[in-house]
């Protein structure tokens, strides 16, 4: 698949969720993940999705249309220390939410730091998504951060951690594009079906 347009649709804070009636596949992972970087990335459009160096910052469900054909949604992160327990409760609740009532839901790619071992919360979302029968995917992040056999010795912890196999994982990264053109494959084929 080829992005020929991408746009921002608009942002939800709440369980009014936007409906098109277009198919959907979602982007999650902890806060500073990578997320907004990769979202630029696949798009080919630097600044579409806001990247800041705060972690937390996405608070809100933000849409993106991509070649007038399905919607991109960029889920808040998840896991950031510096914010209050209740608030914490609540980007999950929010989270769960959206996730349990999309109806338009094809996938969730589910994003992993390959400098970081997967957290509790990753193990819980990943149980989540497959209790809930969510098609799910993992996508790896900033791999150009390490040498290649860090690289390798990582996804082999990854996947003991999360239960999968390595052929279940997207490779990515926003500074050197690799991994682009598997996750737009990846992401057409759950669109297509």
């Amino acid at each position: 698949m080829q992005v020929k347009s991408a746009s921002f649709v608009t942002s939800v804070a709440d369980s009014h969720f936007y409906e098109s009636g277009l198919s959907e596949v979602a982007f999650v992972g902890r806060s500073n993940v990578g997320k907004s970087s990769l979202i630029n990335l696949i798009a080919n459009k630097r600044g579409l999705a806001k990247t800041s160096n705060t972690p937390g910052k996405t608070k809100l469900i933000n849409y993106f249309l991509i070649n007038n054909k399905f919607l991109l949604v960029d889920l808040p992160g998840y896991g950031y220390a510096q914010v209050s327990k209740t608030e914490k409760t609540n980007w999950a609740d929010f989270l769960e939410e959206y996730l349990k009532k999309s109806s338009k839901l094809k996938c969730v790619f589910l994003l992993l730091d390959i400098r970081r071992t997967p957290s509790e919360q990753d193990e819980m979302m990943m149980k989540f998504l497959y209790a809930s029968r969510i098609p799910t995917k993992i996508v790896i992040t900033k791999t150009d951060t390490l040498s290649k056999l860090q690289v390798s010795n990582n996804l082999f912890i990854i996947c003991q951690k999360m239960g999968v196999n390595r052929g279940d994982i997207i490779v990515t990264s926003s500074q050197d594009k690799s991994g682009a053109k598997e996750l737009l494959s990846s992401i057409e084929s759950y669109i297509v079906a």
